[in-house]
């Protein structure tokens, strides 16, 4: 699944060409990927055509396209799914699911925006923007998703307080996008290991400077994936000029079973972990007494 890097790829790519665009028509072509639009496809479209984006925002894994209704597009890639900008005329993609015609600016070439996604896992919806603690609208939607940590606005403080309160495996409170936003779980095993935590640390015995530590793991490594445009592992994660990102190949712990800890050799370990895999070294991250499994 996209997590903050690769979102915010998406959303600075979105951002040049939608900024000040007006919406033309929108086709749905396939129901499940506006399921969560209650109203239904048809509301979803007259919601949408004639409005003007007025920006294009983030916040964790979600971005959001504040109108000039006060409304907001709402997207959510799922592990799948596509923003692309496409010429009209191109031809559509296998897994197009909602295309929505764009007037922009004068001088900027004509475009469509096209919600690709193979898994239907992600979805679109129009959403009432309401005011955040900071009196930025968001969708209300979301109003419960907690800021990231490259957010100029995250309380380290008030994580660290959060998180010795959690009583759970530190991983686990990673990836609750209502305590911390945009980490998942390649990003959340790469954090872990630099700052050399086992992921089934438990939550209350983590010190503040040991949470300073990981936070600052967290920010460098999202901020280097940044730089080589997210992570991708096949096609599926694309940004909107359908280029994939070249993270993977700075990856230290995720999907690097059986191969040698950058720092000290030992075979990183693969362990599961809520359904999914977890990847840490057995030396530099051993694991904890009492460890919340």
């Amino acid at each position: 699944m996209p997590e903050l890097p690769e979102v915010e790829v998406v959303r600075h790519g979105l951002r040049r060409w939608l900024t000040g665009g007006t919406i033309g028509a929108v086709t749905v072509l396939h129901p499940r990927s506006v399921r969560r639009h209650l109203p239904g496809p048809a509301d979803f479209a007259d919601r949408l055509v004639g409005r003007n984006v007025t920006e294009v925002c983030r916040r964790g894994k979600y971005l959001w396209m504040p109108l000039d209704s006060g409304d907001a597009l709402l997207a959510h890639l799922g592990m799948s799914g596509q923003l692309l900008l496409q010429p009209p005329g191109h031809e559509p993609e296998r897994h197009l699911r909602v295309r929505l015609g764009l007037d922009v600016p004068p001088d900027a070439a004509e475009r469509e925006l096209r919600f690709v996604d193979q898994r239907t896992f992600g979805h679109l919806l129009v959403d009432r923007l309401v005011p955040d603690d900071a009196g930025v609208g968001l969708p209300a939607v979301i109003a419960h998703i907690a800021r990231d940590p490259l957010d100029p606005a995250f309380d380290d403080d008030a994580f660290a307080l959060a998180l010795r309160r959690r009583r759970t495996g530190v991983k686990r409170a990673l990836l609750d996008q209502s305590l911390i936003s945009g980490v998942g779980n390649i990003y959340a095993d790469e954090a872990l290991w630099r700052s050399r935590t086992h992921w089934a640390r438990p939550t209350e015995r983590i010190s503040a400077p040991e949470t300073a530590r990981l936070l600052e793991a967290v920010r460098a490594v999202m901020r280097e994936a940044l730089a080589e445009g997210g992570t991708s592992f096949d096609s599926l994660y694309v940004n909107v000029n359908g280029e994939s990102g070249y993270f993977e190949r700075g990856l230290n712990a995720y999907g690097r079973r059986d191969l040698p800890c950058g720092r000290c050799g030992t075979p990183i370990r693969r362990e599961v972990f809520m359904n999914r895999s977890s990847f840490s070294c057995p030396k530099c991250q051993p694991v904890p007494p009492a460890a919340r499994f």
